[in-house]
């Protein structure tokens, strides 16, 4: 039970086993003792990294200035009467908050605390999956959130994850967290992850998207000394991922390919500065599911350019505050 679901509760063991929970108690510190699992609170996890997961108070208090750029910039990509899904975690309650602000959106979420965060938003209209809560992140999986999912079709998924690779894509610790975050994916025509540096190049035990199923990552810039990170940052626009880069304390006419030492406001600054989409390498990646049409750039026939993703609008074109941060979208190494 503890390798099928990354973790498992007293309580539940001692339902399945029909004994007591003393008895599971002490079993289960027996195991411990040969190594075989973890102890938690009220319950066991596999030993080593793949299945720890904190739980959400703590998540809550881990890299929050990195987290609130990161939303700001993810909510910019919003347009207003937009349909997207949300899913579960730190990252996407703050970008929840941010979303409340743009008119006629149509949110749809398996996180209760995604939920509460569009609670009050006018014009917002916010559609919640069935299933089984998952008390540590405030989630709801299992078959009946899936269920609810199938024919749905929205123009974007905002996920997070427990760690991010360019090999594997995201990943988290739980089995049926990444179920329920498979199923948000096949309803989006492009698929967002929201990730800070602490989270890349971290592999976890079940995989959620892959990475040529990864429209955009929006993450943080990564510290000077973190190799890992940034090595990761730019596997991942090798393969095609485009990566959107926020950093606090950064103005948001600031910007790859802006004059040094100058301080235009974004209406101020041609757009080609502003920003630099680069489109992945043709051939290294698939659309997914069929339906990006033109989002995952391709190369023309006769060996013409690829084709440029679409142009991205500012959160000031929202009516919202620009967020405190700058894109750099990097392009894949020459080889």
């Amino acid at each position: 039970m503890v390798r099928a679901n990354g973790a498992v509760s007293l309580r539940e063991l001692a339902r399945v086993v029909q004994t007591s929970e003393v008895t599971v108690r002490r079993d289960v510190r027996a195991l411990e003792a040969e190594g075989l699992l973890d102890r938690r609170h009220g319950g066991a996890v596999l030993p080593g990294g793949f299945t720890r997961e904190s739980g959400f108070p703590q998540k809550s208090h881990l890299a929050t200035a990195e987290k609130t750029a990161i939303a700001d910039l993810a909510a910019s990509f919003v347009e207003e009467g937009e349909a997207v899904v949300v899913g579960a975690g730190t990252t996407t309650q703050e970008l929840a908050r941010r979303l409340a602000r743009v008119p006629g959106l149509t949110v749809v979420t398996n996180s209760l605390l995604v939920a509460q965060a569009l609670a009050h938003a006018n014009r917002v209209e916010v559609v919640m999956t069935g299933g089984t809560l998952r008390g540590s992140n405030y989630a709801l999986v299992g078959s009946g959130a899936e269920q609810s999912l199938h024919g749905l079709r929205v123009t974007r998924a905002f996920l997070s994850g427990s760690g991010l690779t360019a090999e594997r894509g995201l990943s988290t610790s739980n089995m049926l967290s990444a179920s329920v975050d498979r199923a948000l994916v096949q309803a989006a025509a492009e698929v967002v992850v929201l990730a800070d540096h602490t989270k890349l190049g971290t592999d976890t035990m079940f995989q959620t998207v892959p990475t040529d199923v990864i429209t955009r990552l929006v993450t943080d810039e990564p510290p000077s000394h973190d190799d890992r990170a940034a090595t990761e940052l730019q596997a991942l626009a090798d393969q095609g991922v485009h990566i959107s880069v926020a950093g606090p304390g950064v103005g948001a006419g600031s910007a790859a390919g802006a004059v040094p030492g100058s301080a235009p406001g974004p209406d101020q600054v041609p757009q080609q500065q502003r920003r630099r989409d680069v489109p992945p390498l043709p051939g290294q990646r698939r659309t997914h599911g069929g339906h990006h049409g033109g989002q995952a750039a391709a190369a023309q026939s006769g060996g013409g350019a690829p084709t440029p993703p679409p142009q991205l609008r500012s959160a000031g074109s929202l009516g919202a505050e620009p967020p405190t941060a700058r894109v750099a979208d990097l392009a894949p190494r020459r080889r």
